[in-house]
């Protein structure tokens, strides 16, 4: 399937140009502090508002390769880093204008031309930026790596426009493989497609639809047959909010109680959202839904969200954790756990997952809405592995958001007061401090006092 790069992001909401970058750079590859060694540049907006970046984005197909008639300039298949000869440099400078990112520029001073080298892999420039405005993202090396293996969830479901459903069983059922058996109990995932219609279904393992109360107690069975004629098949549960913190939960919870070997994902959309976005009990407290209506009385739900992760925590699985699509490569890496653990006994994974139809938003904010979720700590990204009985940040989040640059993004929140917004705010604080009794956070502390 080709092969993918690591690449440097830049966040124009977070640059407050400060010029470290450009300082970091100029020192790796001068010595000096001086501006005019950098490879990149950070530029303000005629109205000074906001900052740009320039930066060669090494791309898929580089311009300034197609436009360099010396052969001066090469894409490295290897790194993808796009690397500049200065031996057969002729100096007539169209790679500089072939650039749109003004990524190769040239140096008065030494007179040659320079650009970014990615610093051998790990930038300068990403190092130095306090404000994290630069990142380096390494997500091409989940794609190497499972890129080719087999897609077992088939196009042309019948999911919302925007919904991340697709997105989660396509990666979560490449990686788990074949060998498996899915449960999809009564919800959006099984509406979409993954049961199927007409005698199709869209995936290409076995598939079955439990109830919503006996998800976790059917796969326990299937589990112990496999076990009994000595097949050793991976169990997996793609169930809602529903089918797992309130109607299903007798069985989800009976079944972790007594080690059953799965992977049970829920798909958390806070709501039910498949019959008419009622509330369910992880629906957060002040969200519209049509069974908490917005009115002269009522203002949204009136209860905070049950902490199904933290609940199951408590019944000692062999593997808990949280994740979102937002941030692919932290779910993949606790995919990677949860199957060594169902070997074991349970790996339960609680997936955030916005719903653009049900939560008022636009499709086109999806990955946004997960981010900023995260990033203002109303999700905390976090694993707990049963053998070494504590919990670990797997995205820390040193200086938060203000929940308030989460909740204005979706229209079940938009009625809020300024004193369910409060609220809001101390429940996520709140929700934080309980995570870290159960850290290494809390050990660190106590060990430097």
């Amino acid at each position: 399937m080709g092969k993918s790069y690591h690449t440097i992001a830049f966040y124009p909401e977070r640059c407050d140009g400060c010029g470290d970058c450009v300082k970091a750079c100029s020192r790796a590859k001068s010595g000096t502090q001086d501006p005019v060694h950098s490879r990149i540049q950070v530029a303000r907006d005629p109205g000074g508002a906001s900052f740009g970046l320039a930066l060669c984005r090494q791309c898929g197909e580089p311009q300034c390769v197609m436009n360099c008639p010396a052969g001066a300039l090469k894409k490295d298949e290897e790194t993808g880093i796009v690397r500049l000869d200065d031996t057969n440099c002729v100096g007539c400078h169209l790679c500089t204008l072939a650039c749109g990112y003004g990524g190769i520029t040239y140096n008065s001073e030494t007179g040659q031309l320079m650009k970014c080298d990615m610093c051998g892999g790990d930038p300068v420039c990403v190092k130095s930026c306090r404000a994290g405005a630069l990142e380096l993202k390494t997500g091409a090396d989940l794609y190497n790596a499972w890129g080719d293996y087999e897609d077992l969830f088939v196009p042309g479901i019948s999911a919302c426009l925007g919904c991340n459903s697709e997105l989660l069983i396509r990666h979560t059922l490449r990686r788990v493989g074949p060998n498996t058996v899915v449960a999809t109990p009564p919800g959006c995932i099984a509406g979409v497609g993954a049961v199927g219609y007409n005698g199709l279904t869209a995936t290409k393992t076995p598939v079955f639809h439990p109830l919503l109360t006996n998800t976790a107690s059917m796969l326990a069975g299937a589990r112990r047959y496999y076990n009994r004629i000595g097949r050793d098949v991976t169990m997996l549960a793609f169930a809602g909010d529903g089918g797992a913190a309130d109607v299903g939960f007798q069985s989800l919870s009976g079944a972790a109680e007594r080690g059953e070997q799965m992977i049970f994902i829920c798909v958390d959309n806070e709501g039910y959202m498949n019959t008419g976005v009622q509330r369910s009990s992880t629906t957060p407290f002040g969200a519209w839904t049509s069974t908490t209506p917005v009115g002269t009385v009522l203002r949204g739900k009136t209860r905070d969200a049950k902490p199904l992760p933290v609940i199951m925590m408590m019944h000692n699985c062999e593997y808990v954790a949280t994740a979102s699509t937002a941030f692919m490569q932290d779910y993949y890496e606790k995919l990677e756990k949860a199957i060594i653990a169902a070997k074991r006994g349970m790996a339960y994974i609680h997936v955030f997952s916005p719903c653009p139809t049900g939560w008022r938003f636009l499709p086109s904010q999806l990955i946004e809405v997960g981010r900023k979720a995260v990033e203002s700590n109303m999700v905390p990204l976090w694993e707990y592995d049963h053998r070494e009985s504590r919990l670990r940040f797997t995205h820390p989040v040193q200086n938060p958001l203000p929940v308030t640059q989460y909740l204005r993004l979706i229209g079940k929140y938009r009625h809020l007061s300024q004193e369910q917004i409060d609220r809001i705010q101390k429940v996520a604080e709140a929700g934080i401090r309980m995570l870290r009794h159960f850290s290494d956070e809390k050990d660190e502390r106590s060990a430097a006092v």
